[in-house]
């Protein structure tokens, strides 16, 4: 039930599976967040997201970025964006780097979900960085988007225990399953309008109540 609260429209960027898309979607769809995913866009022809989206009836497109600058791309972009009315962005395994076209279009209202406590190990091959590392706890990070890469202000964070017998493959299978928990309550904040955002922090309006 969103009680009354107008819905968000979303577009979601994914360039993979699109296991946290389907997250999103299946969280939209019970109701537990005030907002429709009406978009989803991918920067490459086969990944799963298209199928994902397909699959419920959202509208997608691929959109090659062969032979584009970042700034040519992402004005292609925000043009689909402001066409279908999007209010909210989540980026959920898109490997594009954002250029300043699109985030000073939506500022604060782009997500993006790393799989580490940021800000250690940003950037590719999180998991491997961990375990290379030797941390004995990481995890995953919704944050907002700006315009250095993952680096924005944090939203939500899960912890993950890293185990001596850890693959690469073990613990980015344990994070994901903490990925799917933490984004579904990132956005809902999102679209609740419940984020007040003070430079680096980010509060939650209300954050006794459900």
């Amino acid at each position: 039930m969103n009680n009354g609260q107008i819905m968000k429209r979303v577009a979601v960027f994914a360039s993979g599976r699109g296991t946290n898309l389907q997250a999103l979607i299946e969280a939209t769809k019970k109701g537990e967040i005030p907002a429709k995913i009406v978009l989803v866009i991918t920067d490459r022809e086969d990944a799963q997201a298209l199928r994902r989206a397909a699959q419920n009836f959202i509208k997608a497109f691929y959109l090659s970025p062969e032979g584009l600058t970042r700034e040519e791309y992402d004005t292609l972009l925000l043009r689909f964006l402001q066409d279908n009315q999007i209010d909210l962005i989540a980026l959920a395994g898109f490997m594009r780097i954002l250029s300043p076209v699109l985030i000073r279009a939506y500022p604060n209202k782009i997500l993006n979900i790393h799989p580490s406590l940021l800000p250690a190990f940003p950037g590719l091959h999180a998991q491997r960085q961990a375990l290379e590392y030797g941390v004995k706890v990481t995890g995953c990070t919704v944050h907002l988007v700006d315009e250095e890469v993952d680096h924005g202000p944090i939203v939500i964070q899960r912890t993950v225990p890293v185990y001596d017998t850890d693959t690469e493959e073990t613990l980015s299978a344990r994070i994901l399953e903490q990925e799917h928990i933490a984004y579904p309550e990132a956005l809902k904040l999102l679209a609740e309008d419940r984020l007040i955002v003070q430079g680096r922090r980010v509060f939650i309006r209300d954050a006794g109540t459900t």
